[in-house]
Parts: C-alpha cells; sequence; structure tokens
C-alpha cells in the first residue's frame, strides 16, 4: 500500500513540476513586452504588433463599442472577439489594467490551464497517468525539424507550441476544446442535462474565441456524432453538435453582420511557398520543378511532387509528435473498434492538415494555418499516448529504455530552446514605444472621446530603420499603437489586421496622404470635419503641407518627440 501510494505520489510530483515548467516556458514569451525599460516600453517577438491590436481591441470593447477601433467609423467585421471581451470584462471586474492583463497576469493561466486540462482529459480518456504525463510534455514543448535545417520554428510555416500564447485566442480555444471534451467524456459514462449545456457552450462559443477552433470543433462532433449513431444507436453526441452548431450561427450572424467570405481557392499555396521561399525551407530546385510540372500539366511527375512536399510539410512541422500517427495506424487496423472520441480527434487533425492546402484567407494568405495548429496539439497528445504505450509494453532493458526517453526529448525540445533564445531572452527587444510617446499617448487617453488621424505608415522608413532595435512602433509594422494607449479610436491604423478583416482600407489611405499634401485649407477643413477627426498626433518628424493655423489645429500637447493637435 505504502509502495503504491509513493509511485502515485511521485507520479502526481513529476506532473506538478512539468505543468509549472510548461507554464513558465510559454509565459516566458509574453511577460516581459509590456514593462517599462530606459528606453520605453518594450515588445518581442510578434507582441509590437499583435499583442498591440489585442491591447487596442480590448480597450475599444471595454468602451461599449463594437467599431473598429483602428478604422474609426465602420463596425467590426470578420473578427473573432471572445478573448478581446474576455480581456475587457476582467479590466472592467478588476480595474487592472488591460496591458498588464495580456502580457503579465492572463498568459501563465492560460498556460496554467492548458497543461492541468490536457492531463486531465488524457487521463480520463486513457486511465494511464505515464500517458498524461507524456502529452504534457509534447503539448508544451512540441517542436518543428526546422532546427535540422538550422533554422527557426515555422520553417515548416506553422508556428510551434512555443508560441502559443503569442496567440492567446489559439491558447483559450484550446482550454474551451479539452473542457468540452471533458464533459463529453462524462457524459458517456452517465447523462446529467449540465454536462450537456456547457458541452454545448464550450464548443458553441469556439467560433467567437478562435473562428478556425469552433469550424474544427463542429466538423470533429458532426463525424464523431454519426459515427456514434450508426454504430451504438447513441445520440448524446450528435445532441451536443446540433445545440453547439446552432449557439454557433446565432452567435456568429449576431456579432458579424454583413460578415464577408475571407477564404478563396488555391490549393498548395503553403506547399510552394514552403520550397520556394529562403526563409522556409527554400528548395528552390524543387520548387521550379514541381511548379513547372503543375503548370505543364505533367500530372504523372508532378502528384508524386506534391506528394513528397506535403510529406515534408507533415513531418517537419510534426517533429518528434510523429510518432502519434503510429497510435492512429493502430486504430485504423481495428476501424470498428474506435470510439467516438479517437473519430473526434483524427477529424481535427485531417480537416486541420487539408483545409490550409486548399484554402487561403483573403488579405493575409497565410492566417489558414491556424487550422493545422489544432492539428500539432492533438497530435502532440497522441504522441504521449503513443509513447507511453511503447514504453509500458516494451520489452527492451531499462538502459536502452532511458536512452529513448532521452533521445526524444533532445529532439524535441531545440525547437522551444532555439525560439526562447534567438527571440525572447534577448535583452534588447525589435520595437518599442518610447517614453515620450507613452506620455503624449497617456495624456491624449485623459482627453474626451474623439477619432485621432496619425501619419500613415511608412515602409520605405521602416526598412530603412531596421537592423537598430528596438526601433519606435511607428517604424516597426502598421500597428494599432496610437489607438490601444491613446483609448481613442484612429481613422487609419494597422493596415495588417484592415487587410485580415477584410476593409478597404486602400482608399481610405489614399485620402489620407492625399490630405497630407492638400494645399487648399478650405478643402483640408472639410476633410477634418466630414471625417470627424477630433484630434491629430504626430511625431515631430511627421507634417502636412498646410500649417496648423490653416488647418484649423490647436496644439493641446507637446513634448521633445511628440505634438497632439485638437481640431477646432
Amino acid at each position: 500500500m505504502l509502495k503504491g501510494a509513493s509511485k502515485l505520489f511521485l507520479q502526481k510530483s513529476k506532473a506538478v513540476a512539468l505543468i509549472l515548467l510548461g507554464t513558465v516556458t510559454w509565459s516566458w514569451t509574453m511577460v516581459k513586452s509590456g514593462w517599462l525599460y530606459s528606453y520605453g516600453m518594450g515588445f518581442w517577438g510578434a507582441n509590437g504588433h499583435d499583442g498591440v491590436w489585442h491591447i487596442a481591441l480590448a480597450e475599444s470593447l471595454s468602451r461599449g463599442s463594437l467599431l473598429m477601433p483602428v478604422f474609426a467609423g465602420q463596425a467590426l467585421q470578420n473578427y473573432h472577439i471572445g478573448f478581446d471581451f474576455l480581456l475587457a470584462i476582467l479590466h472592467k471586474i478588476t480595474f487592472l489594467p488591460i496591458i498588464d492583463l495580456y502580457f503579465q497576469i492572463v498568459p501563465p493561466i492560460l498556460a496554467l490551464l492548458v497543461g492541468v486540462l490536457t492531463y486531465k482529459f488524457v487521463f480520463d480518456w486513457t486511465k494511464s497517468e505515464k500517458a498524461s504525463l507524456w502529452s504534457v510534455f509534447f503539448t508544451y514543448f512540441g517542436g518543428s525539424f526546422g532546427w535540422v535545417l538550422g533554422k527557426g520554428e515555422s520553417t515548416f510555416w506553422s508556428q510551434q507550441a512555443i508560441s502559443s500564447l503569442i496567440n492567446p485566442p489559439f491558447a483559450l480555444s484550446l482550454i474551451l476544446l479539452l473542457v468540452g471534451l471533458i464533459l463529453l467524456l462524462k457524459l458517456e459514462k452517465k447523462f446529467g442535462a449540465w454536462n450537456l449545456v456547457f458541452s454545448i457552450l464550450c464548443f458553441g462559443v469556439l467560433i467567437e474565441i478562435k473562428a478556425y477552433a469552433g469550424i474544427l470543433a463542429l466538423g470533429g462532433l458532426s463525424v464523431a456524432g454519426i459515427w456514434k449513431a450508426l454504430r451504438e444507436k447513441k445520440f448524446s453526441i450528435l445532441y451536443v453538435f446540433i445545440g453547439s452548431l446552432v449557439l454557433s450561427l446565432f452567435i456568429y450572424l449576431a456579432l458579424n453582420r454583413g460578415a464577408l467570405s475571407l477564404l478563396v481557392w488555391q490549393p498548395f499555396w503553403f506547399l510552394e511557398t514552403m520550397m520556394g521561399l529562403t526563409d522556409r525551407v527554400g528548395w528552390l530546385r524543387f520548387f521550379s520543378a514541381m511548379t513547372a510540372y503543375k503548370s505543364g500539366h505533367i500530372w504523372i511527375k508532378a502528384i508524386p511532387a506534391y506528394l513528397i512536399a506535403f510529406v515534408i510539410f507533415w513531418i517537419g512541422n510534426m517533429g518528434t509528435r510523429v510518432i502519434g500517427k503510429f497510435i492512429i495506424f493502430k486504430w485504423c487496423k481495428n476501424i470498428r473498434k474506435i470510439g467516438w472520441i479517437e473519430v473526434f480527434v483524427m477529424s481535427v487533425i485531417v480537416a486541420g492538415g487539408l483545409i490550409p492546402m486548399f484554402f487561403l484567407q483573403k488579405g493575409t494568405p497565410w492566417n489558414t494555418i491556424q487550422f493545422f495548429y489544432y492539428s500539432l496539439f492533438f497530435s502532440g497528445i497522441l504522441a504521449g499516448i503513443a509513447f507511453a504505450q511503447f514504453l509500458d509494453n516494451s520489452k527492451l532493458n531499462t538502459i536502452l529504455i532511458r536512452i529513448i526517453i532521452v533521445t526524444v526529448i533532445v529532439l524535441t525540445v531545440p525547437t522551444t530552446v532555439i525560439t526562447l533564445k534567438d527571440v525572447y531572452i534577448p535583452g534588447r527587444p525589435p520595437a518599442k514605444l518610447s517614453n515620450e510617446e507613452l506620455q503624449a499617448l497617456d495624456f491624449l487617453a485623459k482627453e474626451p472621446d474623439g477619432v485621432v488621424l496619425t501619419y500613415p505608415f511608412d515602409p520605405i522608413a521602416a526598412k530603412t530603420a531596421e537592423g537598430n532595435p528596438p526601433r519606435p512602433l511607428y517604424l516597426y509594422v502598421s500597428t494599432a499603437y496610437v489607438s490601444a494607449f491613446s483609448k481613442h479610436p484612429t481613422f487609419l491604423e494597422d493596415e495588417i489586421n484592415l487587410d485580415i478583416t477584410g476593409y478597404d482600407w486602400q482608399s481610405r489611405k489614399s485620402e489620407v496622404e492625399a490630405w497630407y499634401k492638400e494645399s487648399n485649407q478650405v478643402k483640408a477643413r472639410e476633410f477634418l470635419k466630414n471625417n470627424d477627426i477630433k484630434y491629430i498626433y504626430w511625431v515631430k518628424s511627421q507634417r502636412a503641407l498646410l500649417g496648423d493655423a490653416q488647418l484649423g489645429l490647436k496644439n493641446i500637447y507637446e513634448n521633445a518627440t511628440v505634438i497632439v493637435y485638437q481640431v477646432e
């Protein structure tokens, strides 16, 4: 009895230690950003754009607005606002600044919950402590084989586990997926109305947390539900699917009126660019051959070439998680004996891999790779289960088993280590918001509501400023930083997200650029009046052709870097 208790305590201790290590590792990608340093506020990795966007949107939602914060006067469209809405609610309840919630407080909570829920889900499914432990390991530390080529985590296009919190809606969607699946496992053991309701809620709201997750979850539930109904004449999974579908449609239609279809048919774009771009795999001879075969309709050569490229994409992204495919082969040999949960997991993995092979997203084509993130997540879980089964059934001696374990770990973690070392650990970030700009934006945040006009993003100036980090955000990429930190809507900012969400920002940018060159003060003032512009925010190197008095501007704030005007 004591021996059994000691073994259980050791297993639980390993799980706790692994989850804490994973939580700290994941959180490292976020917690350094948003702090004040000698040069101002620093932003590491994608936080200089993505993080600033989420702060701008959450600030806007916290003011009760459903308008696009970086495209004043237009309703928010084609975007899942669930995470940002939650951030706004937390801000209202706790009075904590949204930037602190986003970078320092919420990420460790999300990371911890993903680890705990992964462990519980796998244990409830397999009843194996070892499988649960290894699934948590692959969930936190799974990486691509990009390091073998001397390149980064997205060599084969997909982000890896270490970057999960850089995309907080993705991390939140994993939590809802896991909770929903845990509730379904309980529902299968014993029907309960509350389990049914909450599982429908978890899957139903996914569409507004992360649309990619919502689509895959509904697809997986439909296939799993039909499978269970045909095999066992039981309809509980189908009931959850129908309820989740109705809730998803209600939420989506209520919050996305006038939304456009953003997916376009373009087969094998990821395979071609993976082979053709030097910052990806960059196998240029193979790229030239495969595309030549395709354009020449030489299918006898094109089909094998694209299949090889797909295998490279799949195995390259999976890394050591590819061992999870052995358990899928095992299921397929006994296809009639597998349950709904196996069907659900396989459906998500397959659909998550196939959809981006054929469809791209308008504006930002590579966004559809986010379907594949869920293939990687569930493949990590299967890798943990498969590896645990191998260890349990292996007749190898202890030394060989330990060598295999060490080998798997050593081949898995390089992506995590390299990404942290190259991107998130360096002392100086790629982007900053200077102390002077922070002071100006803090002043503007205290002013009455109004639309802010900023200077259009200048990609040429940004390119010139490369190589001297940290760069100010206005010379980094097109971001939402004025809206985020002034807490006002801006007339035109963050062209990247405007592209993703399908706005005609190019026309507005042409109007703004023409205004800056306008020599007729009557027309220039009419532009400001017609567009309800109340404030103008300029870094001192930024000016219009006409002077302040000609434009009817009143200087309300100035420091060494920034001038803020009010339109009179």
